[in-house]
């Protein structure tokens, strides 16, 4: 089987409903997978957030103290913390005012990974190499 690569496609704003954020889950579920497959069989995911998925991507969100419950923000800090791959469209991130320096890490977790603010043209790419695209 090899490395499966998988792309989950962010692209609906997250307050319209759970499903960006259920698309964090099922990304950072790759490692569950993993204990089932045969050695040296691999799960990649890359995780891309393109149109108005970009939308609710920023630091100091306020879910958890609001609403009791969890935020996209720390969401993204479990797939950062856990290696996770995320791309953000930098094209879409400009069409709504949104900064580089606004997207969160997890650094305070103790996580190296971070957000990668990248062109349409990567993401694109990501989703060629995959053998499956999930769209959320």
């Amino acid at each position: 089987m090899g490395d499966v690569k998988l792309a989950f496609v962010v692209q609906k704003p997250q307050y319209k409903g759970e499903t960006s954020r259920l698309a964090i889950t099922h990304a950072i579920a790759y490692q569950t997978v993993e204990i089932l497959l045969e050695d040296g069989d691999t799960v990649t995911p890359t995780l891309c957030f393109v149109g108005e998925g970009v939308l609710g991507l920023q630091k100091g969100q306020k879910a958890m103290d609001l609403y009791e419950v969890t935020s996209t923000e720390t969401h993204l800090k479990n797939c950062l913390l856990v290696d996770l791959d995320v791309l953000v469209c930098k094209e879409d991130l400009a069409k709504y005012g949104i900064s580089e320096d606004m997207m969160p890490d997890a650094e305070d977790m103790g996580a190296d990974k971070k957000i990668k603010v990248a062109p349409f043209s990567e993401i694109q790419k990501a989703m060629e190499d995959a053998k499956h695209i999930l769209f959320f």
